[in-house]
This record gives structure tokens, C-alpha cells and sequence, in this order.
């Protein structure tokens, strides 16, 4: 189950937003996130805001209802900035599993954002899928539907690691679904990876690995396991059923990724994701790592609008009931000073391949900056051309380098 929220301020019941968040709306991107609380079965590693069927989480119509409710009302609240309503760059269907919805839900979602706000041209429309949820008719409905994207959690290629993990799909399932996907005509097809898996040795990391190479998709996202409080992952780690991941398998596992992928013709573009080539990259996320704005629609969604960021209330029953007497989800929300967004800035900046500029660093990570560079986690000829580029090594340890610059 999901941790508690931020506490945050007050959010107003009518979603109002200050005249100051909506001055400079859309410069950086905007997008739509849908989020869709729904599981068959938790996973064991998992904190998300999501539900399964004996949880009492509500029916999908009513979700629907409520998704489609809010998007009229993110319209209202953001109508007034002084260059209206943003065209929606991307949207980005995540759970929870959206793969268990009719399609035509999905649909009537992507459809309303684009009668509210319109959509720009050749406008990224992404949706998660579970591998055992979809088939090939499924992705020609989406197609149909007008995605194009799709994400698929694969994990592992072994079958014990998923087991370790929770997950029900087969080995081979994965793959098989993005050859589906592509075959149904999404040109951008991603596969998520796992590594350090307790119980994962180096060559069920190297048959993962191969896996997504041979599938042949463009874009690829390998996550280290975080163990977090409150799953059956933590309990069982706590109990000493299982080993806690170890850093420097870690390390290694992560070394192996960047080799196999690189080699594959894929690059990294931000720490965790590597793709063909611009065309396949995330938009969506790239608009989350340049601190652009974004409305998140569905129970525990976060949002971000000019440096104001608010967060809904978590349980589907709660979500609809607000959204149904015509009052924002919002659970509270916070205004980021200046000094916080850039602080925010540096750390999901540097995190992507181009880096960030030096001069978006005070005097002190100027010369943090200097002493990184020196120790080879920062890239020599970028800092000559005034920027801070993770090298190899400093992606490694990409945290660290970014408190050092802002210490």
C-alpha cells in the first residue's frame, strides 16, 4: 500500500490556481497524466496508489466518470492563463494497470483531453500495459484509439525472479507482447527491467538483458529494486526470508545494462532509460526531468503547474465522490519558492544526458562542479563548454554528484 502523502497547504475546493502559476503556462510542455488505480494483484515490490478487486476501489464506470469529470475541470481552472488553454503534448496512462480497462475508456479519456484542451500535432499518447492483460487485438484498439506508445513491465526473463517479485506473466510473455505491439503499428515500444532482484545472479540479469535486445523494441528502461516501506518485499527482507539488494551488485548490474544496450544501438538519454534515438524517448517523462507543467487526473495523481504542485485523494471512492458534488480531488498542495524549483531544476536535470548549464549553479556547485570533474563523474569536455554531463561513473553515482552541487 501507497505511503501517506505530503501534508502540504490547503487546496482550494474550486482548484483555483494563482495568477503567477498560469503567467507563463505550457513554456516548458504540457501534459496530461491519467492515473488508473486498478491491479488484478499487488505486486510484491509496489507502493503505488493502486487497488485489486477485494479492496472495494469502486467500478471502472465510476472512475471513468470521475477521470472524465476532472479533465473538464483542469479546462476550467487553467482557461485563464493569458495564452488560454495549452495545446496537451502528451498523455501518459499509468497505474495500476490500464491494460484491464475496456479500450474504449482509454479511448473516451484521450478523447476528451483533445475536445477540452486539442492536442498538438504528432502529440505522444503513451498507456502501461501488463503483458498478460493485452493480446494483439488489444494493441490494434489502441492503435485504433489513437495511441502511440506503448510501455509493457517485463521485469525479468527468469522465471524466478518474477516470482520473487509477484509477477503472474510468463518468462516469455513480454516479448512475444511487444513483437504483438509492433506488429499492430506502434512504432515505439518499451520494455521495464528490474535489476537486483534478491536471488538474481549475473546471468539472469544477462538473459533479461538479451531478451529485450532480441525483441527488438526502441526503447528500454531498467529501474534498480528499491525496497520500499510497507511491502511484502520489505516485510520479507525485514523477516530475513530474503537478502536486502546489495549496492555494488548494483553497480555491476547497471554497468551491464549501459554495455548491452549501447551495443544494441540503444543510448541513454536520462540515467534509468536508453533509446534508438530521439524519436523514442519518452516525451512525457522528459517534460517531468525539464520541470515542465503537467495535470495528473485520478486518485493519488500529482500535478505541477508553475512551480504550484498538488496531489489527489488517494482512495477511487473518495476521488469519484468529490469530482460528483463538483469539488477538486485535491488533497493539499504546495507553492515552491524559487530557490526550491531550482534546487528541483538541478536534480532531475542532470540526471539526462545533455546535463544541465553551469550557470544554473550557485558560486558553490560552480565549484563542486570543478572537483567532479576532477574525480571523472563529471564529463571534461562538457564542463569546458559550460555544462555538467554525467560521465559513466557519475551516473553510478549520479545522487551524490547533485548533492554536492547544490550543498
Amino acid at each position: 500500500m501507497a505511503g501517506p502523502p505530503p501534508d502540504g497547504q490547503p487546496a482550494p475546493d474550486d482548484g483555483h490556481l494563482p495568477e503567477s502559476a498560469l503567467n507563463r503556462l505550457g513554456e516548458r510542455g504540457f501534459g496530461i497524466y491519467v492515473h488508473v488505480p486498478f491491479c488484478a494483484a499487488r505486486c510484491g515490490y509496489c507502493d503505488f496508489n493502486t487497488y485489486t478487486p477485494s479492496e472495494n476501489a469502486g467500478s471502472a464506470e465510476t472512475w471513468l466518470a470521475a477521470a472524465l469529470a476532472e479533465i473538464d475541470l483542469a479546462g476550467t481552472v487553467l482557461a485563464p492563463a493569458p495564452g488560454g488553454l495549452p495545446r496537451v503534448d502528451t498523455i501518459f496512462v499509468g497505474g495500476g494497470t490500464p491494460s484491464l480497462l475496456p479500450v474504449d475508456y482509454l479511448a473516451r479519456v484521450v478523447e476528451r483531453v483533445g475536445d477540452v484542451f486539442g492536442l498538438t500535432s504528432g502529440a505522444e499518447i503513451t498507456t502501461e500495459a501488463n503483458p498478460e492483460s493485452v493480446d494483439a487485438g488489444v494493441f490494434s484498439s489502441l492503435r485504433s484509439a489513437g495511441f502511440t506508445r506503448v510501455s509493457l513491465g517485463m521485469q525479468s526473463a527468469r522465471s524466478h525472479v518474477l516470482a520473487v517479485l509477484d509477477r503472474r506473466h510468463t518468462p516469455g510473455r513480454a516479448v512475444q507482447a511487444a513483437q504483438e505491439a509492433r506488429a499492430a503499428g506502434f512504432a515505439h515500444v518499451n520494455l521495464d527491467l528490474i535489476y537486483g532482484t534478491p536471488g538474481e545472479t549475473d546471468e539472469d540479469w544477462a538473459a533479461s538483458l538479451a531478451a529485450v535486445v532480441a525483441a527488438g523494441v526502441d526503447h528500454v528502461s531498467a529501474y534498480s529494486l528499491i525496497v520500499e516501506d510497507g511491502t511484502r518485499l520489505a516485510r520479507q527482507i525485514g523477516r530475513g526470508v530474503l537478502p536486502m539488494p546489495d549496492d555494488d551488485v548494483l553497480a555491476d548490474r547497471y554497468l551491464m545494462a549501459d554495455e548491452a544496450l549501447t551495443g544494441a544501438g540503444l543510448h541513454w538519454y536520462e540515467v534509468s532509460n536508453w533509446a534508438a534515438d530521439e524519436a523514442a524517448r519518452c516525451r512525457h517523462n522528459e517534460l517531468y526531468w525539464r520541470s515542465g507543467d503537467w495535470w495528473g487526473v485520478g486518485p493519488g495523481a500529482h500535478s505541477h503547474v508553475g512551480g504550484v504542485r498538488w496531489w489527489n485523494v488517494r482512495h477511487p471512492a473518495r476521488y469519484a465522490d468529490r469530482l460528483a458534488a463538483k469539488t477538486s480531488p485535491a488533497q493539499a498542495r504546495e507553492v515552491l519558492e524559487p530557490d526550491d524549483r531550482r534546487v528541483e531544476d538541478v536534480l532531475l536535470r542532470l540526471r539526462l544526458a545533455e546535463g544541465l548549464p553551469l550557470s544554473a549553479l550557485d558560486a558553490t556547485g560552480r565549484t563542486a562542479a570543478v572537483r567532479a570533474t576532477n574525480d571523472g563523474l563529471l564529463d571534461g569536455g562538457a564542463h569546458r563548454q559550460g555544462r555538467a554531463v554525467l560521465t559513466l561513473r557519475g551516473r553510478l553515482l549520479a545522487d551524490a554528484v547533485v548533492r554536492a552541487l547544490l550543498t
